[in-house]
């Protein structure tokens, strides 16, 4: 029996995902505006044929300078509007896929739709869309609204959002463009269709004024752990990418998922669950452990605190290495409480507290040998908790170079990572077909069925 393989995404966003990462003396402080920088990462990905890079992103500086004097000291404020930048590597690259972040709150489907099927078409088919909602009062500031919108009109906007962008994306058929210098006719007008859509939030007419692209629409991501989110998933995503620590969840949350999927009559193969995690790779596990260790004493408190004051409290006027207080006027009690009773038992002092919580990934975090990390995730593999994993690196470039280097090779020897690209599509490396035209598919049910 052939074990399965798994899919791999790079998530390049900032420096890297710990707080400390711009003060590490081997990562440049300015990289995160640097396109140099980027490129160097992406080549290192695409030469170890990662499925794809994917940048996170945010309409504002999404923090509050709580407590005092800690905005300052972070590096998470200033970055490059990531489908830009997309745009920049997608000729100094050739096959791995190109995954960026964008709001259905703060953007209009046209200016989507079309944004994506350009780089989908200038990249030649390695195009995605994540999908979010925006949630933060400072973004709101910035696009003329003094709060966000409620939870449940962000997430029906957002339904209704996708709806209309995979629906421009149909405005023209594979074949549409005959380019007949003879005859004169550029396109068939038969095979270009007006989208006409009216409904709550959005009155689009159509078409679009971008071509059909090479995957025959965009790859579709989504990381919502919500109601909402997992059935806006089970119905158009691609991908999703899932966050959790726990192997028991993961499997609950990824076969819950895949069930959601049939009611959309989707095949639970056509969506890739991709888990984030973090790994801090050493050729012992002593080096992987001084490198971490390394990273967690460039935490800078004040920054350690503000990672903990919105659901936790302000701990900053308790002493580093005492122990931890319970939890100051939180925001979200429930968990804040959790957190408390899991510091209690391990006896962490405030400063072990913030170290733990500033590493900055949502998912597993391993520490360890190639061996060690190729362990986990091939359980979350074998174990159906996922389909892949959405590498968050501590620091960049390191955290990759670390893993194409020493993980990868410990994977291929165990038959679970690709040695070559399958193909030049997103679609085609993450054993995805291409994307039906839904005018096309339904003349060809008409034609089968006699309707």
């Amino acid at each position: 029996m052939s074990k399965s393989q798994m899919k791999l995404g790079l998530s390049m966003r900032y420096l890297g995902y710990h707080a400390a990462a711009w003060r590490h003396p081997e990562v440049p402080a300015g990289g995160a505006t640097d396109f140099k920088y980027f490129l160097n990462s992406a080549r290192i990905a695409e030469r170890g044929k990662f499925d794809m890079l994917f940048f996170a992103d945010g309409l504002g500086i999404r923090a509050d300078d709580n407590p005092p004097g800690s905005l300052a000291r972070t590096s998470q404020n200033v970055e490059l509007e990531p489908l830009t930048l997309l745009a920049a590597l997608a000729p100094m690259t050739s096959h791995i896929g190109l995954v960026a972040t964008a709001s259905t709150t703060y953007n209009e489907p046209f200016h989507i739709a079309r944004k994506y099927a350009s780089l989908d078409k200038i990249s030649g088919g390695r195009a995605g869309w994540n999908i979010v909602t925006s949630w933060s009062e400072q973004e709101a500031w910035n696009f003329s609204r003094d709060t966000h919108l409620d939870y449940d009109t962000r997430y029906d906007r957002a339904k209704e959002f996708v709806d209309v962008v995979t629906g421009l994306w149909d405005s023209w058929e594979d074949d549409a463009f005959v380019h007949d210098k003879v005859s004169g006719q550029f396109y068939d007008p038969a095979k270009l269709h007006i989208l006409n859509h009216r409904d709550k939030f959005f009155s689009v007419r159509g078409p679009l004024n971008a071509p059909r692209t090479p995957q025959g629409r965009p790859i579709l991501v989504q990381a919502g752990a919500n109601e909402q989110g997992q059935e806006i998933a089970a119905a158009n995503a691609d991908v999703v990418f899932a966050s959790g620590e726990d192997l028991a969840d993961a499997k609950a949350y990824y076969a819950g998922l895949k069930a959601r999927m049939a009611k959309y009559g989707r095949a639970p193969e056509l969506l890739k669950v991709m888990v984030g995690v973090t790994t801090i790779v050493g050729r012992t596990r002593a080096a992987a452990q001084a490198t971490f260790d390394q990273l967690q004493e460039l935490i800078d408190p004040r920054v350690g605190f503000a990672s903990l004051f919105n659901w936790y409290g302000d701990l900053s006027s308790y002493p580093l290495d005492g122990p931890v207080p319970e939890p100051v006027n939180p925001r979200v009690r429930s968990l804040a409480y959790k957190m408390w009773k899991v510091a209690q038992h391990e006896n962490m002092t405030v400063r072990q507290f913030y170290q733990r919580q500033a590493v900055g990934s949502a998912g597993p975090v391993l520490i360890g040998t190639a061996e060690d990390i190729a362990d986990v995730l091939e359980t979350w593999i074998d174990e159906e908790a996922a389909d892949g994993f959405n590498l968050t690196p501590t620091h960049l470039p390191h955290g990759i170079v670390d893993f194409v280097e020493l993980v990868l090779p410990e994977l291929r020897r165990r038959g679970r990572f690709r040695s070559e690209y399958e193909s030049t599509t997103l679609r085609g490396n993450l054993g995805l077909p291409k994307h039906v035209n839904r005018y096309f598919a339904e003349r060809q049910r008409v034609a089968v069925t006699g309707e």
